[in-house]
């Protein structure tokens, strides 16, 4: 007997899936456990098998098209099998559900306010750009303002040609007129393109709108002398096998700084506030089509070496899109590191469940003040974004404290914590 496959929702936030590619075509043997499709999700694509044996006979979404989570993906059943009940059915169930939903708004109807006429939107049309004019008795429309820069410039304004009113010669047109070639309409001409937007991208949109338009953001920011880091970091990387950065550094001392904090650790959940024993520090990511937070587990609680070899890990596949759900779910805290783009400081918004993340920036050589005397220093900036529904200002900055010194007390960091 036929059944439908349907679009499976394979993260949490997923709403609609695109069909990367198909394995599959129609009037093909499918067997249970058998690769039918590739499907793109919000934060990765995925291989989805079959979950029973049976001929394709339908293709519900085409290659490179989107659907939503539970509409019909796919048709299996007996070759030649009649599936045409089977699509009249899932036609009608919306519209049965509409009908439904009618007759319980004409029950529950209220007068509904008279709404105004809208208003006729009239379209601006571009004004054209007039030519060069001839002079006529030796006189050409010009603002004072273009003629004086004409004079300046050594341009015959006779040869401008003019945008304004009635093809008047305005400032704008000096500016762009090119001796030997007059007044370029095509530099003039505006031009855009557009793409569709990817399901990550949406995703993205929505989560971090509903993130900072719902939670209460503010922000504390700390400076972290990194001189002792800098040193011990050359000190490990020149024995360990595995390269060491300076993300690795901070995520292992936000870490062990969470243990300490747990306020900083917690989540707002509506009518409670979660409390993490655990530490799940969710590390942002950037892909080509927007952002991805794989999470290292018990970060706390793990060496230099599985920390760094993790977050590699996690870059690779979140750039090929092979990471899995299990990957980027269960975060307590997010770090999010633009310092090696160039950035000096910025602020970051809060990855939902989060309470907290931490944006690092890049490590400055600086002047600083030691014993005294001004010398050369290097000094990395954080800024904590935090959840007030749950943190207060208070808690924020004892947990910078606390992480500012272990990150300029490197030996007390690995001291107790093999690398």
């Amino acid at each position: 007997m036929a059944e439908i496959v349907r679009m499976p929702k394979l993260s949490d936030t997923m709403t609609e899936g695109v069909i990367a590619e198909w394995h599959k075509k129609v009037g093909d043997q499918v067997e249970e456990g058998e690769l039918l499709a590739e499907i793109e999700s919000d934060k990765a694509t995925m291989e989805f098998e079959s979950f029973q044996d049976g001929v394709l006979l339908y293709i519900g979404v085409e290659k490179g098209k989107a659907a939503p989570i539970n509409s019909i993906l796919a048709i299996l059943g007996e070759k030649g099998e009649n599936i045409q009940p089977l699509l009249d059915a899932e036609a009608a169930a919306p519209k049965k559900a509409e009908k439904e939903e009618a007759k319980k708004e004409v029950v529950e109807a209220k007068p509904a306010p008279v709404a105004e006429k809208p208003k006729p939107v009239v379209a601006e049309t571009p004004r054209p750009i007039v030519p060069a004019p001839t002079p006529l008795n030796g006189r050409v429309k010009a603002s004072p303002l273009a003629k004086k820069l004409a004079s300046d410039k050594g341009i015959d304004i006779s040869l401008v040609g003019g945008s304004g009113d009635g093809g008047r010669i305005i400032k704008r047109d000096v500016e762009a007129y090119q001796p030997g070639v007059g007044f370029s309409a095509a530099s003039q001409v505006e031009s855009f393109h557009e793409e569709e937007v990817s399901q990550m991208r949406k995703t993205i949109a929505r989560r971090l709108g509903e993130s900072k338009f719902s939670a209460p953001h503010f922000y504390l920011t700390m400076k972290i002398d990194m001189d002792a880091m800098i040193d011990a970091r050359d000190s490990i990387n020149s024995v360990s096998k595995m390269k060491i950065s300076f993300n690795d550094l901070v995520v292992k001392a936000c870490g062990v700084s969470l243990k300490e904090h747990p306020q900083v650790n917690a989540a707002w959940m509506g009518d409670k506030i979660r409390y993490n024993q655990h530490v799940h520090i969710g590390v942002a990511v950037a892909v080509p089509d927007g952002l991805l937070v794989p999470v290292v587990r018990f970060a706390d609680t793990k060496r230099l070496s599985e920390i760094s070899s993790e977050v590699k890990d996690f870059v690779l596949r979140a750039n090929d899109k092979k990471l899995q759900p299990a990957d980027w779910a269960g975060n307590t805290f997010t770090v999010s590191n633009l310092g090696m783009f160039g950035i000096d400081e910025f602020t970051a918004i809060i990855n939902s469940p989060d309470s907290c993340i931490m944006a690092v920036g890049g490590i400055e050589e600086t002047p600083v003040v030691k014993n005294g005397q001004i010398v050369p220093g290097n000094v990395m900036k954080v800024t904590l974004s935090c959840d007030h529904r749950v943190v207060d200002g208070a808690s924020g900055a004892k947990f910078l404290k606390t992480f500012k010194k272990w990150m300029e007390n490197p030996v007390l960091l690995l001291g107790s914590y093999s690398i």
